[in-house]
């Protein structure tokens, strides 16, 4: 059946539905460290062989709190928090130097799963983005320096041509890394863990940090 027959996609929306038939989440099967409960979420978000496992929301706030969003690629996690690369003088880097709280959310929604994650941000150490800088694909260094981010670009044709100077400028040498450009970790202070259920009675488990080591786990009301 054509569901759009007779119908415009604005008079549809709230007709997409779905029931999320799983498990659930059980406290006691969870790690008490909610870094390690990600890091076997994301494992299994791997082997379900989902697309871009480590496509994550990123959200910032200005310094008059109006809020803004977008998608990025986390580029790795460990005890410390959770690492992503940009440039400093984008949209992002400029809310994040005024106001250095940020808040990054996954959905594997293959899985009926989601985290949401919120912390205080730190720019990484200059070593560790030049390392990741130098482990990126040749063009991908070369679009740092090309993408003045979030500015005015009068054409596309002006980005292009910006790109084949940049290519002859570095022919057949190391590219830098741009000092306009580096990685971010968002140290965080709370971990909620979102698995779909029946009845749009979900289960939330959240993790909220009570000092530097120990971390206070509960269940929320979906």
């Amino acid at each position: 059946m054509n569901i759009l027959r007779g119908k415009s996609i604005r008079q549809l929306v709230a007709n997409f539905r779905n029931e999320y038939i799983t498990h659930g989440l059980d406290e006691s099967r969870m790690a008490g460290d909610p870094i390690e409960q990600f890091e076997t979420w994301f494992h299994e978000a791997v082997k379900a062989r989902l697309p871009e496992p480590n496509a994550m929301h990123l959200a910032t706030v200005s310094p008059q709190g109006a809020p803004s969003g977008r998608f990025m690629l986390l580029k790795g996690f460990d005890d410390r928090g959770f690492q992503f690369y940009t440039h400093y003088n984008s949209r992002k880097g400029n809310e994040l130097a005024e106001n250095p709280q940020a808040a990054i959310t996954f959905l594997w929604m293959e899985l009926f799963r989601s985290v949401r994650i919120e912390g205080s941000i730190a720019p990484l150490p200059a070593s560790q983005s030049d390392e990741y800088f130098q482990s990126r694909p040749r063009s991908s260094q070369l679009g740092a320096w090309a993408s003045a981010q979030s500015r005015p670009l009068a054409s596309r044709a002006e980005l292009d041509q910006r790109f084949r100077e940049l290519e002859k400028k570095f022919e057949g040498q190391p590219i830098p890394r741009p000092a306009t450009w580096g990685g971010y970790l968002l140290t965080p202070v709370r971990i909620e863990f979102w698995q779909g259920r029946v009845s749009r009675l979900h289960d939330r488990i959240v993790y909220t940090r009570e000092a530097e080591a120990s971390w206070k786990r509960e269940r929320l009301n979906p």
